[in-house]
Protein backbone atom coordinates (compact mmCIF):
# COMPACT_ATOMS: atom_id res chain seq x y z
CA UNK A 1 0.00 0.00 0.00
CA UNK A 2 1.03 3.42 -0.72
CA UNK A 3 3.07 5.59 1.96
CA UNK A 4 2.96 8.88 2.27
CA UNK A 5 6.33 10.85 2.57
CA UNK A 6 8.23 13.44 1.31
CA UNK A 7 10.11 13.63 -1.75
CA UNK A 8 13.57 13.71 0.42
CA UNK A 9 12.40 10.61 2.40
CA UNK A 10 10.92 8.65 -0.58
CA UNK A 11 14.25 8.99 -2.78
CA UNK A 12 16.59 8.10 0.38
CA UNK A 13 14.07 5.13 1.14
CA UNK A 14 13.31 3.77 -1.90
CA UNK A 15 16.68 4.42 -4.46
CA UNK A 16 19.55 3.08 -3.63
CA UNK A 17 23.09 2.91 -5.29
CA UNK A 18 23.34 0.46 -8.17
CA UNK A 19 19.63 0.64 -8.56
CA UNK A 20 17.43 -0.11 -12.05
CA UNK A 21 15.01 3.42 -12.03
CA UNK A 22 12.40 3.98 -14.19
CA UNK A 23 11.58 7.55 -15.00
CA UNK A 24 8.65 7.95 -17.84
CA UNK A 25 6.18 10.56 -18.83
CA UNK A 26 5.52 11.22 -22.05
CA UNK A 27 6.15 14.77 -23.05
CA UNK A 28 4.12 15.84 -20.13
CA UNK A 29 4.74 14.57 -16.66
CA UNK A 30 7.81 14.23 -16.86
CA UNK A 31 9.26 13.39 -12.74
CA UNK A 32 11.61 16.52 -12.93
CA UNK A 33 11.53 17.67 -9.15
CA UNK A 34 12.36 13.65 -8.35
CA UNK A 35 15.14 13.59 -10.99
CA UNK A 36 16.52 16.74 -9.23
CA UNK A 37 16.50 14.92 -5.84
CA UNK A 38 18.63 11.58 -6.73
CA UNK A 39 20.95 14.15 -8.00
CA UNK A 40 20.93 16.09 -4.55
CA UNK A 41 21.34 13.07 -2.84
CA UNK A 42 24.39 11.96 -5.40
CA UNK A 43 22.68 8.34 -6.41
CA UNK A 44 25.41 6.72 -7.74
CA UNK A 45 25.92 3.73 -10.70
CA UNK A 46 22.27 4.10 -12.02
CA UNK A 47 20.83 1.95 -14.68
CA UNK A 48 18.50 4.09 -16.08
CA UNK A 49 15.29 2.96 -18.73
CA UNK A 50 13.64 5.66 -20.28
CA UNK A 51 12.01 5.22 -23.73
CA UNK A 52 12.50 9.11 -24.26
CA UNK A 53 15.02 10.23 -22.71
CA UNK A 54 15.24 14.18 -22.85
CA UNK A 55 16.09 16.99 -20.22
CA UNK A 56 15.94 15.05 -16.76
CA UNK A 57 17.98 12.41 -18.03
CA UNK A 58 20.60 15.17 -19.56
CA UNK A 59 20.74 16.36 -15.91
CA UNK A 60 21.23 13.18 -14.24
CA UNK A 61 24.14 12.12 -16.67
CA UNK A 62 25.79 15.33 -16.39
CA UNK A 63 25.65 15.21 -12.35
CA UNK A 64 27.01 11.55 -12.57
CA UNK A 65 24.47 9.72 -11.13
CA UNK A 66 24.64 7.08 -14.55
CA UNK A 67 26.34 4.39 -15.34
CA UNK A 68 24.20 2.73 -18.05
CA UNK A 69 20.64 3.96 -20.05
CA UNK A 70 18.21 1.63 -21.25
CA UNK A 71 16.05 3.96 -24.17
CA UNK A 72 14.45 3.72 -27.54
CA UNK A 73 15.22 7.41 -28.33
CA UNK A 74 17.22 10.53 -26.80
CA UNK A 75 17.05 13.77 -27.52
CA UNK A 76 15.84 17.86 -26.59
CA UNK A 77 12.27 17.60 -28.25
CA UNK A 78 12.25 20.45 -31.00
CA UNK A 79 15.78 21.44 -30.49
CA UNK A 80 18.30 18.92 -30.55
CA UNK A 81 20.98 16.90 -29.05
CA UNK A 82 21.40 15.84 -25.27
CA UNK A 83 24.91 17.65 -24.80
CA UNK A 84 25.82 15.80 -21.30
CA UNK A 85 24.79 12.56 -22.93
CA UNK A 86 27.16 12.99 -25.80
CA UNK A 87 29.85 14.43 -23.46
CA UNK A 88 29.27 11.07 -21.25
CA UNK A 89 29.10 8.99 -24.59
CA UNK A 90 31.89 10.40 -26.41
CA UNK A 91 34.09 11.84 -23.72
CA UNK A 92 33.67 10.03 -21.17
CA UNK A 93 32.62 13.13 -18.92
CA UNK A 94 31.73 13.03 -16.06
CA UNK A 95 32.14 9.35 -16.20
CA UNK A 96 31.61 7.11 -19.35
CA UNK A 97 27.70 5.77 -19.89
CA UNK A 98 26.65 2.24 -21.61
CA UNK A 99 23.61 2.29 -24.16
CA UNK A 100 21.64 0.01 -25.06
CA UNK A 101 19.16 1.27 -27.97
CA UNK A 102 15.87 -0.31 -28.58
CA UNK A 103 13.01 0.70 -31.21
CA UNK A 104 9.71 2.13 -29.52
CA UNK A 105 7.31 -0.90 -29.97
CA UNK A 106 10.16 -3.23 -28.75
CA UNK A 107 10.66 -0.97 -25.54
CA UNK A 108 6.60 -0.09 -24.92
CA UNK A 109 6.49 -4.02 -24.98
CA UNK A 110 9.14 -4.59 -22.74
CA UNK A 111 7.37 -2.79 -20.16
CA UNK A 112 3.98 -4.50 -20.89
CA UNK A 113 6.08 -8.07 -20.46
CA UNK A 114 7.78 -6.57 -17.06
CA UNK A 115 4.07 -5.46 -16.10
CA UNK A 116 2.15 -9.23 -16.60
CA UNK A 117 5.45 -10.75 -15.01
CA UNK A 118 6.95 -12.51 -18.33
CA UNK A 119 10.35 -12.59 -18.77
CA UNK A 120 10.34 -11.15 -22.62
CA UNK A 121 8.44 -9.53 -24.88
CA UNK A 122 7.88 -10.56 -28.14
CA UNK A 123 6.93 -8.50 -31.30
CA UNK A 124 7.38 -8.14 -35.11
CA UNK A 125 10.02 -5.93 -35.23
CA UNK A 126 13.56 -5.25 -35.88
CA UNK A 127 12.95 -6.24 -39.80
CA UNK A 128 15.57 -4.06 -41.81
CA UNK A 129 17.14 -2.37 -39.03
CA UNK A 130 20.75 -2.73 -38.00
CA UNK A 131 19.63 -2.20 -34.04
CA UNK A 132 20.37 -6.29 -33.57
CA UNK A 133 24.34 -5.45 -34.76
CA UNK A 134 24.61 -3.74 -32.30
CA UNK A 135 22.14 -4.53 -28.93
CA UNK A 136 22.79 -8.14 -27.98
CA UNK A 137 19.43 -7.72 -26.11
CA UNK A 138 17.50 -8.28 -29.47
CA UNK A 139 16.97 -12.00 -30.44
CA UNK A 140 15.05 -13.93 -33.01
CA UNK A 141 12.75 -16.45 -32.29
CA UNK A 142 10.52 -18.94 -34.01
CA UNK A 143 6.83 -19.08 -33.09
CA UNK A 144 5.65 -22.17 -32.49
CA UNK A 145 2.40 -21.96 -33.76
CA UNK A 146 2.96 -20.77 -37.61
CA UNK A 147 6.76 -20.97 -37.55
CA UNK A 148 6.75 -17.18 -38.35
CA UNK A 149 10.40 -15.56 -37.12
CA UNK A 150 9.87 -12.86 -34.68
CA UNK A 151 11.90 -10.46 -32.39
CA UNK A 152 12.26 -11.13 -28.67
CA UNK A 153 13.66 -8.62 -25.99
CA UNK A 154 13.65 -9.04 -22.26
CA UNK A 155 10.95 -7.90 -20.28
CA UNK A 156 12.06 -4.21 -18.57
CA UNK A 157 11.59 -4.80 -14.39
CA UNK A 158 12.63 -1.79 -12.79
CA UNK A 159 14.16 -1.93 -9.01
CA UNK A 160 12.20 1.46 -9.11
CA UNK A 161 9.66 3.37 -11.16
CA UNK A 162 8.96 7.10 -10.29
CA UNK A 163 6.55 9.08 -12.48
CA UNK A 164 4.28 12.12 -11.89
CA UNK A 165 1.03 12.71 -11.81
CA UNK A 166 -1.98 15.48 -11.03
CA UNK A 167 -3.29 13.98 -7.67
CA UNK A 168 -4.06 11.41 -5.14
CA UNK A 169 -6.35 10.42 -3.30
CA UNK A 170 -5.73 9.88 1.18
CA UNK A 171 -6.30 6.24 0.18
CA UNK A 172 -3.04 6.34 -2.02
CA UNK A 173 -4.37 5.60 -5.36
CA UNK A 174 -3.41 8.08 -8.10
CA UNK A 175 -5.05 9.72 -11.38
CA UNK A 176 -3.00 10.14 -14.59
CA UNK A 177 -4.52 12.52 -16.74
CA UNK A 178 -3.92 13.55 -20.57
CA UNK A 179 -1.19 11.83 -22.52
CA UNK A 180 -0.64 8.58 -20.94
CA UNK A 181 2.72 6.48 -22.47
CA UNK A 182 3.94 3.70 -20.64
CA UNK A 183 3.41 5.17 -17.28
CA UNK A 184 1.15 2.50 -15.59
CA UNK A 185 3.00 -0.43 -17.00
CA UNK A 186 6.10 1.14 -15.70
CA UNK A 187 4.78 1.17 -12.18
CA UNK A 188 3.32 -2.38 -12.17
CA UNK A 189 6.59 -3.96 -13.88
CA UNK A 190 8.45 -2.36 -10.59
CA UNK A 191 9.67 -3.97 -7.51
CA UNK A 192 9.26 0.01 -6.18
CA UNK A 193 7.61 3.22 -6.90
CA UNK A 194 7.17 6.89 -6.63
CA UNK A 195 4.57 8.65 -8.11
CA UNK A 196 5.26 12.55 -7.03
CA UNK A 197 1.77 14.80 -7.77
CA UNK A 198 0.49 17.57 -7.32
CA UNK A 199 -1.62 17.66 -4.54
CA UNK A 200 -3.81 15.45 -2.27
CA UNK A 201 -7.50 15.39 -2.54
CA UNK A 202 -10.56 13.85 -1.21
CA UNK A 203 -11.82 12.22 -4.47
CA UNK A 204 -10.05 11.98 -7.43
CA UNK A 205 -12.83 13.19 -9.99
CA UNK A 206 -11.88 10.65 -12.20
CA UNK A 207 -13.54 10.16 -15.48
CA UNK A 208 -15.09 7.28 -17.40
CA UNK A 209 -11.88 5.15 -18.48
CA UNK A 210 -9.26 7.36 -16.78
CA UNK A 211 -6.05 5.99 -15.62
CA UNK A 212 -6.00 5.49 -12.45
CA UNK A 213 -3.11 3.76 -10.46
CA UNK A 214 -4.62 1.93 -7.19
CA UNK A 215 -2.79 2.35 -3.72
CA UNK A 216 -1.36 -1.50 -3.77
CA UNK A 217 0.58 -0.68 -6.81
CA UNK A 218 2.15 2.11 -5.27
CA UNK A 219 5.09 1.75 -2.33
CA UNK A 220 5.55 5.83 -1.71
CA UNK A 221 3.43 8.68 -3.16
CA UNK A 222 4.95 12.41 -2.56
CA UNK A 223 3.40 16.26 -2.77
CA UNK A 224 5.72 17.69 -5.31
CA UNK A 225 3.50 20.87 -6.70
CA UNK A 226 4.88 21.75 -10.14
CA UNK A 227 7.12 18.92 -10.30
CA UNK A 228 6.95 17.97 -13.76
CA UNK A 229 8.01 21.30 -15.05
CA UNK A 230 9.54 22.43 -16.81
CA UNK A 231 7.63 19.85 -18.79
CA UNK A 232 3.65 20.12 -18.34
CA UNK A 233 0.74 18.82 -16.28
CA UNK A 234 -2.73 18.71 -18.00
CA UNK A 235 -5.18 21.23 -15.92
CA UNK A 236 -2.20 22.55 -14.15
CA UNK A 237 0.60 24.08 -15.97
CA UNK A 238 1.88 24.45 -19.34
CA UNK A 239 5.10 23.95 -21.20
CA UNK A 240 8.24 26.02 -20.28
CA UNK A 241 9.04 25.97 -24.22
CA UNK A 242 11.40 28.80 -23.67
CA UNK A 243 13.88 26.57 -21.36
CA UNK A 244 14.04 23.64 -23.15
CA UNK A 245 15.66 26.13 -25.82
CA UNK A 246 18.32 27.42 -23.08
CA UNK A 247 18.91 23.86 -21.72
CA UNK A 248 20.86 23.94 -25.69
CA UNK A 249 23.09 26.25 -24.31
CA UNK A 250 23.29 25.25 -20.73
CA UNK A 251 24.52 21.92 -21.80
CA UNK A 252 27.02 22.12 -24.49
CA UNK A 253 29.08 24.02 -21.42
CA UNK A 254 30.28 21.94 -18.35
CA UNK A 255 31.20 25.11 -16.63
CA UNK A 256 27.44 26.33 -17.46
CA UNK A 257 26.10 23.42 -16.68
CA UNK A 258 27.57 22.81 -13.27
CA UNK A 259 26.43 26.48 -12.36
CA UNK A 260 23.00 25.50 -13.20
CA UNK A 261 23.10 22.39 -11.28
CA UNK A 262 24.42 24.31 -7.99
CA UNK A 263 22.09 27.74 -8.52
CA UNK A 264 19.16 25.45 -9.30
CA UNK A 265 19.10 22.09 -8.31
CA UNK A 266 21.54 21.66 -5.10
CA UNK A 267 20.19 25.25 -3.77
CA UNK A 268 16.12 24.05 -3.88
CA UNK A 269 16.36 21.11 -1.66
CA UNK A 270 12.63 19.10 -1.51
CA UNK A 271 10.77 19.69 1.14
Amino acid sequence: MAEFLSLRDAVNKHIHDGDTVAMEGFTHLIPFAAGHEIIRQEKRDLTLIRMTPDLVYDQLIGAGCVKKLIFSWGGNPGVGSLHRMRDAVQKGWPRSIELIEHSHAALANAYEAGAAGLPLAVLRGYIGSDLPKVNEQIKFIECPFTGERLAAVPSVRPDVTVIHAQRADRKGNVLVEGIVGVQKEAVLAAKRSIVTVEEIVDDLGASVNACVLPSWAITAIAVAEKGAAPSYALGYYERDNAFYKEWDAIARDRDLFQAWLKDNVFKNGAA
